[in-house]
């Protein structure tokens, strides 16, 4: 039975989300877990993506907009012989019909590119707002998502293996950069297709995967001990 008990914590947790689960779900189940503290996530995770989940309880909440605009870094395993609507495993897969396989080296070489500021159209199945309403709200309904371009910074970005159709790239970007955009843009260099079969999120700033919790480490009901506390907090965005 939930406590009923009104909530005193206040921290940030980090946690290693799972396949499946959307971020909110994950704010609600916070939340639950936190005596119905206030709860909110410094930057979704689609519910394809895992990994590095950051969440404010109580004040810190009012520091979410802080944590959601430090660097993050990914880890993505990208499918070459095909596309799907959504970049990501999730949409229906469509194979292309390619005129040359790529070698490593044209991989590597293509995957260079992207470092540095460069131009990104979001998803059209994004969080984007198009005319006040989320793209992939308009999008699932069978609407046109006109998607603008923007300019997005990646600080690296590295091959760590490939063998023909997958390759696997890790990332280090500032905030609004997109892996599923990554995936399709790469295709269009390499005359190929290009979705994500994984997305991997291993840090937000100086939160990192190795220090993140999973749901089954969770206790039933949250602490004060369980939290980073502001102080910590203010440590490691020093």
């Amino acid at each position: 039975m939930e406590q009923s008990s009104k909530s005193d914590l206040h921290g940030v947790l980090v946690i290693d989300k799972p396949r499946g689960p959307t971020s909110m779900s994950m704010v609600n189940l916070i939340r639950r877990k936190a005596k119905k503290a206030k709860t909110g996530h410094a930057g979704t995770l689609d519910p394809l993506a895992t990994g590095v989940l950051v969440l404010g309880i109580g004040k810190m909440t009012k520091r979410l907009a802080e944590m959601m605009g430090t660097d993050k870094r990914y880890t993505t395993v990208i499918n070459l012989s095909a596309v799907t609507d959504g970049h990501d495993a999730e949409g229906e897969r469509v194979p292309i019909d390619i005129k040359k396989i790529p070698t490593e080296d044209d991989v590597i070489q293509a995957v260079q590119s992207f470092r540095g500021e460069i131009e990104q159209v979001p998803p059209s199945l994004s969080a984007v707002k198009v005319d006040g309403r989320r793209a992939y709200a308009i999008a699932r309904k069978g609407g046109e998502v006109a998607m603008k371009s923007r300019k997005v910074m990646v600080h690296d970005i590295q091959v760590v293996s490939f063998s023909w159709p997958l390759v696997t790239i890790d990332i280090a970007c500032a905030k609004g950069f997109y892996v599923r955009s990554l995936a399709r843009d790469l295709g269009e260099v390499l005359g190929t297709g290009g979705y994500c079969t994984i997305i991997h999120r291993t840090a937000v700033g100086p939160f990192l995967i190795d220090n993140a919790i999973r749901l089954e480490q969770l206790p039933e009901w949250l602490t004060q001990e369980d939290l980073i506390s502001q102080e910590e907090v203010d440590q490691l965005l020093a």
